[in-house]
């Protein structure tokens, strides 16, 4: 089951190439086994890339959660914004990154 979330999402490599600066898209939906999102970018079907998705973004980053995932183009749509276009991707490896909030100790005396 999809579901219709706008998470922040990067695209960190496309083909095993890191992009030297990975810009903040959005997810249109997002299931346990892939992701759809508008990208500016044409990518070819069959497509290894590595993205991350932001799942829980906290203020001052305390209990983040991040998903970074090995996944594959499977299918490219196109959209009415010119340049643009819609990425289907499954998700080939998951690993999630959660920051903890910072814990104070109390003080012995």
């Amino acid at each position: 089951m999809r579901a219709s979330l706008s998470l922040a999402l990067r695209v960190n490599r496309i083909a095993g190439q890191r992009r030297t600066r990975p810009r903040t898209l959005k997810t249109t939906n997002i299931s346990s086994s892939g992701v759809y999102f508008l990208c500016p970018h044409y990518i070819e079907p069959g497509t290894p890339l590595e993205l991350e998705v932001s799942l829980v973004n906290r203020p001052l980053g305390q209990g983040n959660v991040k998903m970074t995932t090995d996944a594959h183009v499977v299918r490219i749509d196109s959209v009415p914004r010119p340049g643009w276009h819609a990425v289907a991707a499954t998700f080939d490896d998951i690993r999630f990154q959660r920051e903890e909030p910072v814990r104070t100790i109390p003080q012995v005396l």
